[in-house]
C-alpha cells in the first residue's frame, strides 16, 4: 500500500509564508504530482501539479504567481512554497499522486 505523508502545516499571519511537503513511500516517476486543497464548506480544488521532468506545471489561478511547486523523484516527494498568504489560502492541503492521497495538513492565514 503506497502512503503519502504531509507536513508543514501551520498557522501563519496575512503575507506570510508557508512551506508544505510530501513524501510518497513509492516512486511516482512517470505520474504527475499535485497539491489540492479543501476549505471548510467548499470543494476539494486542485492548487498546483508538476510532471515527471518538472516542465509542465500548473497552478489554480489564485494562487499563481505566489505558489510554486517543486518536486525531488529521488526522493519521491512534492513541495509546495506558499508566499503572500491571504486568507482565503486557509484550507486542508492535501497531496496527491497516481489515485493516491494523503491525510492532509492544515493551512491556517489568521492575524
Amino acid at each position: 500500500q503506497v502512503q503519502v505523508v504531509e507536513s508543514g502545516g501551520g498557522l501563519v499571519q496575512p503575507g506570510g509564508s508557508l512551506r508544505v511537503s510530501c513524501v510518497v513511500s513509492r516512486s511516482m516517476f512517470g505520474f504527475w504530482m499535485a497539491w489540492y486543497r479543501q476549505a471548510p464548506g467548499k470543494q476539494r480544488e486542485l492548487v498546483a501539479r508538476i510532471n515527471t521532468g518538472g516542465e509542465r506545471i500548473e497552478y489554480a489561478d489564485s494562487v499563481k504567481g505566489r505558489f510554486t511547486i517543486s518536486r525531488d523523484n529521488a526522493k519521491n516527494t512534492v513541495t509546495l512554497q506558499m508566499n503572500s498568504l491571504k486568507f482565503e489560502d486557509t484550507a486542508v492541503y492535501y497531496c496527491y499522486s497516481n489515485g493516491n492521497w494523503g491525510q492532509g495538513t492544515q493551512v491556517t492565514v489568521s492575524s
